[in-house]
């Protein structure tokens, strides 16, 4: 009995850590929500152990008046006036709190990037605004911010209601369509972090991840230098067939690979999809083998999504894979 108690246990607090854990915080906002759930939580137990005590109490002492006076009316009735007047404290008090944290999560003051945050069913759209439009470029499902540095974020969604959660950074916002709501990120502390859409938005929401990757100033300078680059000329011969399949397929239709004839803007940019952690919102890690088997069969792997299944030799699949991977 004690080993499974233990075990059940363990097992609950296995849910305070991980990748994605409120209680693992990195950023500012993230900092301030532990905090307000740490005081709630303190302020619960204090209030648990003082009732459990008064109970205590009142079940061992003894009973002098076995009925009623009014002395021990004008007891009960100020016990009762204490503990209401104490409830309505602690009320005021959580409620202030809570106020004071809600403002803190986002930033008034000038950001140091701004990002726009476009969701759609069932990946995200990541956009690096910059003032000459040249200098502009999108990744998908992996979102790069330098350490230390404000972010403001402009979440916008496509089709249906999302909501953009990156508990280790900050708290979650919805994605309504036709509005743009704002959420300003600030990591303090350079990691890999994983967010999540958190309102339900289908048939493949739980498979609507996404990474964000924090890294120092250096770091993020070069990433993103080289993501405006345009993508890169296949070598091999593979490669360069493999662009040709892509070209000539429905692909480029869709897809955008800057530096080629391809400019579709229905699916992800993939000028650099080969550099990414993963491939279809978090579901499979980006290696030849998975991109083959993404553009050979999706509906297979997440059913419902808007990636028709392409008619492709077994050679053009082959091709077609090599030229992906290569696009770093």
């Amino acid at each position: 009995m004690k080993s499974r108690s233990l075990s059940a246990l363990l097992l609950l607090l296995s849910g305070c850590s991980g990748p994605q854990s409120v209680l693992g915080a990195y950023g500012q906002a993230a900092i301030a929500l532990k905090d307000l759930i740490v005081f709630i939580v303190l302020v619960a137990i204090l209030i648990w152990l003082a009732v459990v005590l008064f109970m205590a109490f009142a079940l061992l002492r003894r009973q002098r008046q076995p009925v009623l006076d009014s002395r021990s009316e004008r007891r009960i009735m100020a016990v009762v006036a204490i503990a209401t007047a104490a409830t309505a404290f602690v009320v005021a008090v959580l409620t202030i709190a809570s106020f004071y944290t809600t403002r803190a999560l986002n930033s008034d003051g000038t950001a140091d990037l701004t990002i726009t945050v476009r969701a759609q069913q069932w990946w995200w759209q990541f956009i690096y605004a910059d003032q000459d439009q040249r200098q502009m470029f999108q990744t998908a499902n992996e979102l790069h911010i330098p350490v230390g540095r404000t972010v403001r974020l402009h979440l916008q969604a496509g089709d249906v209601i999302h909501s953009f959660w990156v508990p280790s950074l900050a708290g979650k916002l919805d994605l309504i369509p036709g509005r743009e709501n704002i959420l300003t990120l600030r990591a303090e502390k350079p990691g890999v972090y994983r967010g999540q859409c958190a309102e339900f938005c289908g048939l493949q929401h739980s498979h609507m991840a996404f990474v964000v990757i924090a890294e120092d100033d250096a770091d993020y300078q070069h990433w993103s230098t080289m993501q405006r680059l345009d993508g890169a000329s296949p070598s091999g011969a593979e490669a360069i067939a493999g662009q040709a399949v892509f070209l000539a397929k429905p692909c480029a239709a869709c897809h955008t690979i800057r530096g080629t004839p391809a400019s579709g803007s229905t699916g992800p940019d993939l000028t650099h999809v080969g550099s990414r952690r993963t491939i279809a919102a978090g579901l499979l890690e980006t290696t030849r083998g998975s991109l083959a088997a993404w553009i050979a069969d999706p509906q297979t792997l997440k059913p419902g999504n808007n990636m028709p299944v392409v008619p492709l030799t077994a050679d053009e699949l082959r091709q077609l894979s090599a030229y992906m991977e290569s696009l770093r």
